[in-house]
């Protein structure tokens, strides 16, 4: 059992937990519990290794790292706190690479993010892209780390279900030529189910405290609001984009 803190893989799980910079240089990220163990490895994605606390209750999992060649560490309650990012650890967690999957040459459904700087809203936004037939994720310049621990729990294993990609501007608009860019904007001039979805589009999310950047704006083909009751002037930016996007599938079928 490793109970030293200063244990080489606690130290690099750890620094991948806690820092951005880490997690860009070493291509690795740390995945917590085992509902996202599980959804990596069955996404086809192996873990450099995998801790865990004796007493948790994940034996199916273990066994199945273990037919897969996985380092498996069993580790003190300690260290478990130590290399978690929540208050109650699941009692496992993994190191695994970063998913890098092909971009669709002509993609059909984009969601673009334009400076959501919550990585709880990422997380949840790239489930929701994931549910609804989003094809490419694109994160344009001041977005949250979208393998930020919050993003990854909110995600619930969409990272490993579709791209997701950094991207800076001027790629975004490379990529997003030939679509249909939908920002959505509770100033604009289409309503969401009176837009046309039946052409290849991409939906863009703003920023809730900044709204769209000068470039998302100028990237935007058409602005759609969602109509809201009397006196709401918002509402969250992972809830403006379920609805938009799952009226998006509905009407592009």
């Amino acid at each position: 059992m490793i109970i030293s803190l200063q244990n080489d893989k606690v130290k690099l799980a750890r620094s991948l937990l806690s820092r951005t910079r880490m997690r860009r240089k070493t291509g690795k990220i740390v995945l917590e519990g085992t509902r996202l163990v599980r959804d990596a490895c069955e996404s086809g994605y192996q873990p450099d290794f995998v801790l865990y606390t004796p007493d948790s209750d994940h034996g199916a999992m273990l066994d199945i790292l273990q037919r897969r060649d996985c380092p498996v560490l069993s580790v003190s309650e300690v260290i478990m706190r130590h290399i978690s990012d929540t208050q109650t650890p699941q009692g496992i967690a993994g190191v695994f690479p970063i998913p890098e999957p092909a971009l669709p040459a002509r993609p059909q459904r984009v969601l673009l993010l334009d400076g959501v700087g919550d990585p709880g809203n990422v997380g949840t936004m790239l489930r929701t892209a994931a549910a609804s037939g989003v094809e490419v994720v694109l994160l344009g310049p001041g977005c949250a780390d979208p393998y930020n621990p919050k993003a990854l729990r909110a995600g619930m294993g969409a990272h490993f279900r579709l791209p997701i990609v950094e991207h800076s501007w001027k790629e975004i608009q490379e990529y997003c030529q030939g679509l249909a860019v939908y920002a959505a904007d509770s100033r604009g001039e289409v309503r969401y189910d009176s837009a046309d979805w039946g052409r290849p589009w991409a939906v863009m999310i703003g920023s809730e405290a900044h709204g769209l950047s000068t470039a998302g704006q100028s990237l935007a083909t058409n602005r759609v609001y969602i109509p809201m009751a009397a006196a709401t002037e918002s509402i969250n930016a992972a809830a403006a984009a379920a609805v938009i996007l799952f009226e998006a599938q509905r009407q592009s079928g």
